[in-house]
């Protein structure tokens, strides 16, 4: 994937930069995505994605892939800036649990503390793409149009 700084800006109401994620949006609590919002996104910018990945989870794939993706989310438009709690809108992609749908974290008893993190990604076009596409197939897709991308990133472990 092509480089794509910015100055856009994401954040949560839940948690902050480098901050313990709630239990409320993992696998051992009610499991919902938390609200998310951005701001300074690229001029001109027409859709959004955003994608949850954990780099520390143990999984190497035979395709060069590597953590485990929570939540994939694409088709935003671009003038939306923020995402509720538990957000039902826009397209689900499907995340390693095999679902289309938002599974936070989870990552295994005894695996100590996991960075999750929270990818928005703006478009310079607006491209309709079907439901059900994986982190790496969405990226494959949206890179020719990627403008700018940021992070927030949340850390949990399970007890």
């Amino acid at each position: 994937m092509g480089f794509a700084p910015s100055k856009m800006q994401l954040k949560s109401d839940a948690f902050s930069q480098d901050g313990l994620i709630p239990s409320k949006f993992t696998g051992e609590g009610a499991d919902v995505s938390p609200a998310l919002s951005w701001i300074d996104p690229p001029p001109n910018t027409k859709a959004f994605a955003i994608i949850c990945h954990d780099p520390d989870a143990p999984l190497v794939t035979g395709v060069g892939t590597y953590g485990f993706v929570h939540w994939v989310l694409y088709n935003i438009p671009g003038n939306v800036t923020n995402l509720e709690e538990g957000t039902p809108k826009y397209t689900s992609g499907k995340n390693d649990f095999g679902k289309s749908a938002y599974n936070g974290p989870m990552p295994p008893n005894g695996h100590g503390l996991h960075s999750y993190y929270f990818w928005v990604l703006a478009l310079k076009e607006s491209v309709e793409l079907e439901a059900g596409l994986t982190q790496w197939q969405l990226l494959a897709k949206i890179e020719p149009h990627l403008i700018g991308m940021n992070r927030l990133v949340g850390r949990y472990k399970r007890d």
